[in-house]
């Protein structure tokens, strides 16, 4: 089975990263790193930046830190590019420390929406945040990019605004906001940005950078994909389109019921509420007549024709009706105000967008904002084209420092004590190898962001980000600790023919069933893998990344070399539910596919002779998931021995089909009807109240004390009091300890503190216990069944080491 051609069908028409003339700063070189301050830049022999980009994380000088490639692509095209991370939002001033930009800002709220980053799925402010020095919260606003953008313009206001980052994505149209439980609108309207770039934006950034330098206003840009911008109605340059009005959906009216053919003319006459004069001798009806077979003209037919009304297109007009081009046609929206006071209009907005992401058929949106002299129009251009293979190595080959910025090291120089970025530490020694997804869950944004279309790199440039990192990286010891990007084996799979990934318009490549035209050979990643393993000082590589088990089980040969070499132990996999009900709204495989990755990941491991284990991630209260399905899922968890320690509740982020769900309990998965309020199936069931939300969380946490109460109330309401009791087929117990009624992390719990030796826990009255083992029957892992962690205060065995959690 042949791997998918490098370049796609659509991708052909796309301007090459690599074709554009430098602009005349290149003759400055390229900076150790990108400059925060104006020392940096003097030492550099500027005297300003063309471009200065705006951040809500620290500046980690890494590929998987979104404004470390923005700036490094554009330092690669000639331009002089600076850096404001994480700037005090409290006035203007902060954001002119680097001075004036040449040619445009570039805003983005970081790597993680600013919205979810700073809150929890409770709506609960965070007092950590991953991608700050020191893990500390609280260094940037709520919705960052508006606020960014605001100062900016306050900053220097005849400065264009491009803004960008996967905040930008995500609200790129009127979208619902969960924080304020409202919906809200573009974030265009509200940032008065002068141009949004969304998803993966290198190839449409460089060319908006170019011509820009080039002395083109920005407000005549309009006609780059992956651009969305505010227009005037009555704007000249958005003539000429072609406009498709969407703004409504239908409401059929009554339907008339086909007549059985196996009815007496009588039976007929009585189901149209008549009678059947022939039969009675009396005077006949109109609806008598007709079911009696008696026409207009008197006579009887007792076999009458129907037929179905053809409606057959004007011949002499046929060969002058043509269908408009794709690339000249726009879809409009409801407004803003439409979706706004009705949620049905939302769920079909919603669904319009979803239907026009692929690159090759996408048709461009326009949503109305605002009425009379103040409307205007947030027009959106079709996706980017993704990048080839060649265009992802130019990207993923810059001369990144792959370390932060030496602005946050400590007193000792080093990146690893008190000023410590977690995000960084967690990437510090993995590589991204690919982009993009056609899973198309829809609690997920990475199919709103990066798009369903695979973009990889080759195989020599990642085997050298790995010799990189193994020569380059200070604190290797030998193990990579991931090799994947959105899902860990997806890399190179894509449709087998380019002219049908062209014209698709499928939400997903794998639901209900894996497509036939998707190619599912794991080849170039099993080659990947080996190769990697055998360069000289690499010890491990861990796979790190969610792994599509779905798709896993169609290589056996993969899933072994996986199991056997890429393990550390556990493997983390997210089947998320087990009723169907939930997993039809996620669109996510049943519960059959892991039974049959299980089995295969058992079976390798024991072939291997490993003790590895697999560690499910399940999701509570998603929109189409009732109490039942809770319930059952804790039951199944119960009968595998699986005890979840951390529990992953739904997040509606903005624009994500689930989150369109959660809104306007109608399902855009199906074709959005008025008619659907009526009819159960197409109506999502959505968990919203914080007592209903607490019960799906207290099902995942069937085994914590303090969930029993709260568990035995909805036992003994939804009939099912016969999973309360003490016996191993009970779910909960009938007795209740002495709890605080709070949570504590089995992790956190049983883990050594800080400043302490670790010693043998003390043994209960008659009961030996080795020095450095845990006392018997004491929770120490995620779930029952897992090894019991190392607490000895001597060093661990290396096989010990492997089977620790990461």
């Amino acid at each position: 089975m042949n791997a998918p051609v490098d370049v796609s069908f659509f991708a052909r028409a796309a301007k090459p990263l690599t074709s554009y003339r430098p602009y005349w700063a290149k003759r400055f070189g390229t900076a150790p790193f990108l400059p925060m301050s104006r020392a940096e830049m003097e030492k550099l022999g500027w005297d300003s930046c063309d471009i200065i980009l705006v951040t809500g994380d620290a500046y980690v000088d890494h590929p998987s830190f979104g404004m470390a490639v923005i700036g490094r692509t554009l330092e690669a095209q000639g331009f002089r590019v600076g850096i404001i991370a994480q700037p005090d939002w409290q006035s203007a001033e902060p954001f002119k420390v680097l001075g004036k930009p040449n040619l445009f800002w570039g805003v983005t709220a970081g790597n993680m929406d600013s919205m979810i980053n700073r809150y929890t799925a409770d709506r609960k402010i965070r007092s950590d945040d991953a991608y700050t020095p020191g893990d500390v919260g609280g260094k940037r606003p709520d919705r960052a990019a508006i606020v960014y953008s605001q100062r900016c313009r306050e900053a220097f206001k005849d400065v264009p605004i491009v803004l960008g980052g996967i905040e930008g994505s995500l609200r790129r149209i009127a979208h619902y906001d969960y924080w304020s439980d409202k919906v809200r609108r573009s974030i265009v309207v509200d940032s008065k940005c002068d141009l949004l770039l969304y998803g993966n934006a290198e190839r449409a950034l460089v060319e908006v950078a170019h011509r820009i330098a080039a002395r083109e206003p920005v407000e005549k840009i309009t006609d780059v994909r992956g651009t969305a911008f505010v227009r005037r109605p009555d704007d000249e340059s958005g003539k000429g389109w072609f406009e498709i009005d969407s703004t409504t959906v239908d409401e059929p009216g009554p339907v008339e019921a086909h007549i059985n053919p196996y009815m007496t003319t009588s039976e007929q006459a009585a189901a149209q509420g008549a009678s059947c004069s022939k039969e009675e001798g009396g005077a006949t009806d109109s609806g008598a007549a007709s079911a009696c077979g008696t026409g207009a003209s008197g006579q009887n037919d007792p076999n009458p024709v129907i037929a179905p009304i053809q409606f057959v297109a004007n011949p002499s007009l046929k060969a002058k009706l043509k269908v408009p081009p794709r690339e000249k046609t726009v879809i409009r929206l409801p407004s803003y105000e439409q979706v706004k006071s009705d949620p049905v209009l939302y769920a079909h907005a919603n669904r319009v967008l979803h239907l026009e992401t692929n690159p090759g058929n996408a048709r461009a949106l326009v949503q109305a904002h605002g009425e009379g002299a103040t409307a205007r129009d947030v027009w959106i251009n079709p996706p980017p084209i993704p990048l080839t293979t060649a265009e992802m190595d130019y990207v993923f080959d810059l001369p990144y420092a792959r370390s932060p910025h030496p602005a946050y090291a400590d007193e000792n120089g080093s990146h690893d004590g008190a000023t410590k970025i977690p995000a960084w530490e967690m990437i510090r020694f993995s590589i991204n190898i690919m982009r993009g997804c056609f899973g198309g869950c829809t609690f997920c944004s990475i199919t709103e962001h990066e798009g369903r279309i695979i973009q990889s790199r080759s195989e020599d440039s990642i085997i050298q980000e790995i010799e990189d990192i193994r020569d380059k990286v200070k604190g290797f010891t030998g193990t990579i600790s991931d090799l994947g990007g959105p899902t860990a084996n997806m890399y190179r799979l894509g449709c087998r023919s380019p002219e049908i990934e062209a014209a698709c318009r499928k939400p997903s490549c794998v639901f209900p069933g894996i497509c036939q035209n998707l190619t599912t050979d794991h080849g170039p990643l099993i080659k990947i893998y080996r190769r990697g393993r055998a360069l000289k000082g690499i010890k491990k590589i861990l796979i790190g990344s969610g792994l599509r088990y779905d798709l896993a089980v169609k290589s056996p040969e993969y899933v072994k070399e996986l199991v056997q070499h890429h393990v550390g132990g556990y493997l983390k996999i997210a089947p998320e539910h087990t009723e169907q009900g939930p997993l039809s709204k996620m669109m996510k495989p049943g519960i059959g596919n892991y039974e049959r990755f299980k089995q295969m990941f058992e079976k390798f491991s024991e072939e291997a002779g490993k003790k590895q284990f697999l560690i499910p991630y399940f999701i509570a209260a998603h929109p189409g998931t009732s109490d039942e399905d809770m319930m059952h899922l804790a039951i199944w968890l119960k009968k595998n021995g699986f005890r979840a320690d951390q529990v992953q509740t739904f997040y509606p982020s903005p624009m994500a089909t689930a989150t369109a769900m959660y809104h306007s309990g109608r399902n855009p998965l199906t074709r959005v009807r008025r008619q659907m309020r009526d009819e159960a199936e197409e109506t999502v069931d959505i968990v919203r109240g914080e007592k209903r939300r607490r019960l799906h969380k207290a099902f995942l946490r069937y085994h914590d004390p303090n969930n029993w109460p709260l568990l035995r109330e909805a036992l003994k309401a939804m009939g099912r009091a016969d999973l309360i009791g003490n016996g191993k087929h009970h779910l909960i117990p009938t007795f209740q300890p002495l709890t605080d009624g709070g949570y504590q992390s089995a992790r956190r719990k049983n883990s050594t503190p800080v400043g302490q030796k670790a010693t043998a826990a003390k043994p209960q009255q008659g009961q030996a216990t080795k020095p450095g083992q845990p006392q018997k029957g004491r929770l120490l892992t995620q779930h029952t069944g897992l090894p019991p962690r190392v607490t000895g205060s001597g060093k661990p065995s290396f096989k010990a080491a492997a089977r620790k959690p990461r």
